[in-house]
């Protein structure tokens, strides 16, 4: 059996205007850490949470991630912060994937 261990790493969370709940924190904490399955080079990493006043999808999450030699962001807006945090966190993905196919072609 194969066991993958994955040191979290620590997020500084960012909720403007209102104060985030723990276990909203943690949930994005997890999803962040499961980035980390495909790219585990992680130097930092930044959460913004904003409520904005117009709209259904009035809540928004931003990641910013520091991995050497590149900063990647994403940027989504949802009804909530949790399907704010899976569409930020799928976006993130992707970058990550084009980052190591880069990587690999010896292009970064």
């Amino acid at each position: 059996m194969f066991h993958l261990n994955i040191t979290s790493m620590r997020l500084q969370v960012h909720s403007i205007h209102f104060d985030a709940d723990q276990k909203l924190i943690d949930f994005i904490q997890q999803r962040v850490d499961k980035l980390q399955t495909f790219y585990d080079r992680f130097t930092e990493g930044e959460v913004f949470l904003r409520i904005n006043n117009e709209g259904v999808e009035n809540k928004t999450v931003e990641i910013k991630l520091s991995v050497p030699g590149k900063k990647l962001f994403a940027k989504m807006n949802a009804k909530s912060f949790e399907a704010a945090t899976d569409l930020s966190t799928e976006a993130l993905r992707n970058q990550l994937k084009k980052l190591k196919t880069q990587i690999k072609n010896g292009r970064v």
